[in-house]
Formats: C-alpha cells, structure tokens, sequence
C-alpha cells in the first residue's frame, strides 16, 4: 500500500467526500496491501456513491473470495452483474459473468 496515494486520496475525499473514484481508488490500495476488510468496505462505499460502478463488485467479490467469504462473493457478483446488465456494460457484463461461473 503506498501511503503516499493513501494520502492523496484522503485529501480529494475531504474536498468531495462522496467521489466514487477516490473511494475505489482506496479500496484498491487496501486490496493491494492485503487489508481485505478495508477495501471491503471502501468497495461497499464505492457502490454507496455510484450503484453502477460495476468494477467495485468484481473486485469487492475478489477481496470476498480471498478472504473465504464465497457466499458473500457470490452474492456481490450476482448483485453486479444485475448493475452491469442494467447499465449497459457489455465489458463488465462479461468479467462478472466468468467470475461467477468460476465460483458456481
């Protein structure tokens, strides 16, 4: 985890607390030091700001799966894959679905 864009993005997320962009920027950096339960919740804050930010529910279920919650990944992709179909992402469409299929 680079403290450096930790802090940065703190500083954005004070100047427009609600930037979906910023809180997946967070839970990416939590994601990639390992601190699943983090970017778990920073993923859930993602989702809070913008429903559609179909690539917030792939990795959330990533972050699930690491960390032996396979239901709740399950349930995460199945959720985005209704977001990604809704919203016309053919693109996140496809990697949820083969996600999906490779936990079912």
């Amino acid at each position: 985890m680079s403290q450096g864009r930790i802090e940065l993005l703190q500083k954005m997320l004070e100047e427009n607390p609600t930037d979906a962009f910023c809180r997946y920027g967070m839970a990416q950096e939590y994601l990639k030091a390992g601190n699943l339960d983090t970017a778990v919740l920073w993923f859930d804050k993602t989702i809070e700001s913008d429903i559609d930010y179909c690539y917030a529910y792939y990795h959330k279920a990533r972050a699930l799966e690491q960390a032996g919650r396979l239901n709740d990944a399950i349930e995460t992709l199945r959720i985005g894959l209704g977001r990604a179909k809704a919203s016309g992402d053919a693109h996140a469409i496809s990697e949820i679905h083969s996600f999906l299929d490779q936990l079912t």
